[in-house]
């Protein structure tokens, strides 16, 4: 899996991907715009925003709300959605990382951590690819490996399981509300980035990645009890 020198103890940062490393947020909300419409369903952006870290089902499942359809339409209507949001991300290159994202990962690595992306998007390795930067994680899992969306910690978990690197000894670095969650419930120390998610569930809370201590999260890490 790697080559570099590990720390020892083992120790772990995983990296959700919309919001973190690149902003994708515009992308999903405009290929849910344009499925709503496209179905007469009402959203606003206060409605967009709630489906920040959530799986495409349950993204569909919020909009639809109590609206019937088979599950044949539901299916359809996800393909649909994937379709409008693959054409907004053709054009993604690595100037579409976000500030910090790069250093974070790259310096991580350096000081000997095991780098993982836990994302509950279906298209995480093509995203990665497109901004150049999935040969710098050690495993990626997303949507297509667990079938449990956040708040639930599957995602974490198997990414850890992945790297044999205990959960106590893994850093989530997250700006969703569930992804927090997520790493809670993993038992995992929990960074939360920007405004959508709340100081007081954080193990720490950061503006973006230009804040990150990479050094000091490690050293955290590494010094978990037994």
């Amino acid at each position: 899996m790697t080559d570099r020198e590990l720390r020892d103890p083992p120790v772990a940062i995983i990296f959700d991907l919309d919001g973190v490393l690149t902003d994708t947020a515009h992308a999903h909300a405009t290929a849910w715009q344009k499925l709503a419409n496209r179905h007469h369903i009402t959203v606003d952006a206060a409605t967009l925003d709630r489906l920040r870290g959530r799986s495409r089902a349950d993204s569909l499942a919020y909009l639809l709300g109590d609206t019937p359809v088979t599950n044949d339409e539901f299916e359809a209507m996800l393909a649909e959605k994937n379709g409008y949001y693959l054409d907004a991300i053709s054009t993604l290159t690595p100037a579409d990382l976000l500030p910090g994202a790069r250093e974070a990962v790259t310096t991580a690595r350096t000081l000997g951590a095991y780098t993982a992306v836990g994302s509950a998007s279906k298209n995480a390795a093509l995203v990665l690819e497109r901004l150049a930067i999935a040969a710098l994680f050690d495993t990626v899992v997303d949507g297509t490996h667990v079938t449990r969306a956040k708040p639930d910690p599957a995602v974490f978990l198997l990414a850890a399981a992945r790297l044999t690197v205990p959960p106590r000894r893994c850093a989530v670095i997250e700006d969703a509300a569930s992804g927090i969650a997520a790493a809670n419930q993993a038992g995992m120390f929990a960074i939360g980035l920007g405004a959508h998610v709340d100081p007081a569930d954080c193990g720490l809370h950061l503006n973006d990645l230009t804040e990150l201590d990479v050094a000091f999260v490690l050293d955290r890490l590494e010094q978990t009890d037994e």
